[in-house]
């Protein structure tokens, strides 16, 4: 290990490598409670292609692990360390190297921030759609490694759908560039979707050109307030089965409500079983579809339903909904002694007249196992975030979590759903993919795996 620090020091230069025990504590995890983290020996931080490709050359000839990082916002231990790794940390790689207007792409780094794209792009009159929840803080280069998702993934889609291309370095250094810069494009196998979702075990991003879109206008935002979460999950296949394409439509429960409120008290409705917040886009059929999304709640049970007088009321709502993480991080460490309370965050999605089953499914479940459950997520294409709270300190309550936990995987895949909708798979779901992916599944998997990193050195023991 000394020699492989000298050589990535005399390759990359001194100040791209860091030692300081501190700093590797800082880089052994990701925001995945409850996931096994092991120690760096060395991070790394690239400022060029060039660079990613020395370290990945060196770390072959030593046989050491390579992690590759973002803003480790994620959440399923797909950025934790091993022991004794070469954690790449990509941050630095953080420019936007080109926003073209007319062909409608952005091309960046993988350290750029979701937020930070937006913005570029918005000064050109364009957007960038998927949003992920942390998309204030989380890079492209991380969204595209777990394919993330977000909240107006119900009508724009999740990240894969925006990926033209891609340069990647893979385990032996060299550098491969995949897919187009046009609007179309059918040559070859789409070696791009590949890498998008694999979590850092084929190659390492570094550049992205996504496809770009128009400004979105104004939207019109709803509230709809239920007596409990399945009667709101009927309201929302429902509002599929009429045709109606909202660009957001998302399910909060009395657990999230309440602890958002206490968190950020913005006179949210804590008395409610559940709320969903769905939005349309402005334009002529706008203020008719949100009449017709209203009605449909109210046919559903909805007791309240109410509209967002202005533009700020409505980016209040959505704000909230963002806070749902931060809540329950901070109501699950205030639930037990000594801030010992940790949260287990689930992310299964199902199809969208299957989710009142698999809401009333999660409610049971925290009842059999006697752990507190909260949901939140995507009602709009059925992806639920069942969030566990557990004490770290008790056992009992782990165990009763883990149970919980693999109780909720269960019943998503008997409806016909899928282990993670936008997490990703990385630590926390490797058996649950084995299940869904299958025997045959799996052997593709490792056949592709096998073929890019043969010897197993990129990000170890993620997705397989």
């Amino acid at each position: 290990m000394p020699d492989l620090i000298e050589d990535l020091r005399a390759a990359l230069g001194a100040s791209a490598v860091l030692t300081d025990p501190d700093l590797l504590a800082g880089h052994r995890r990701d925001e995945a409670d409850l996931c096994a983290a092991g120690t760096p020996a060395v991070v790394v931080r690239p400022r060029s292609t060039d660079d990613v490709a020395a370290a990945l050359r060196l770390a072959a000839r030593y046989g050491v692990p390579v992690v590759p990082q973002g803003a480790r916002t994620g959440l399923a231990g797909a950025a934790n360390a091993v022991d004794g790794a070469l954690v790449l940390s990509m941050t630095s790689m953080a420019q936007i190297r080109e926003i073209d207007p007319v062909n409608r792409i952005a091309v960046v780094q993988p350290g750029v921030v979701n937020a930070a794209l937006a913005a570029a792009a918005a000064r050109h009159g364009l957007r960038y759609p998927p949003d992920p929840g942390s998309w204030e803080s989380s890079t492209l280069g991380g969204n595209v490694a777990t394919n993330a998702g977000g909240m107006c993934c119900v009508k724009y889609g999740v990240t894969t759908e925006y990926v033209l291309g891609l340069e990647v370095v893979l385990a032996s250094g060299e550098v491969l560039r995949t897919g187009r810069r046009t609007a179309k494009g059918v040559a070859g196998y789409d070696l791009t979707r590949l890498f998008v979702g694999s979590e850092g075990t084929l190659g390492v991003i570094t550049e992205i050109t996504v496809a770009l879109r128009p400004a979105a206008e104004e939207s019109l935002t709803l509230v709809a307030v239920f007596d409990s979460t399945a009667t709101a999950g009927a309201a929302v296949a429902e509002i599929a089965g009429q045709g109606l394409t909202p660009s957001l439509l998302e399910l909060l429960d009395r657990t999230h409500l309440r602890a958002i409120e206490a968190y950020r008290p913005m006179g949210l409705r804590t008395d409610a079983s559940a709320l969903l917040l769905a939005a349309v886009d402005t334009g002529p059929r706008a203020a008719g579809d949100l009449d017709r999304i209203a009605k449909v709640c109210t046919a559903a049970g909805s007791a309240e339903v109410f509209t967002a007088t202005d533009p700020v009321e409505a980016a209040e709502l959505l704000q909230a909904r963002r806070l749902a993480h931060p809540a329950m991080e901070r109501l699950a460490a205030g639930s037990y002694p000594d801030g010992n309370g940790g949260l287990v965050i689930d992310d299964v999605a199902v199809p969208r007249d299957r989710l009142a089953a698999l809401l009333d499914g999660v409610e049971r479940i925290a009842a059999e196992h006697d752990v507190p459950i909260g949901v939140v997520g995507h009602a709009g294409d059925g992806n639920m975030h069942p969030n566990i709270v557990v004490d770290r300190a008790d056992p009992a309550s782990l165990e009763r979590g883990r149970r919980a936990f693999d109780a909720i995987m269960e019943l998503g895949l008997s409806l016909g759903g899928t282990c993670t909708g936008e997490h990703g798979v990385g630590l926390l779901k490797r058996d649950w993919l084995a299940r869904e992916a299958g025997p045959v599944g799996m052997r593709v998997h490792r056949a592709i795996k096998d073929a890019l990193d043969p010897s197993g050195l990129l990000n170890p023991g993620k997705v397989l």
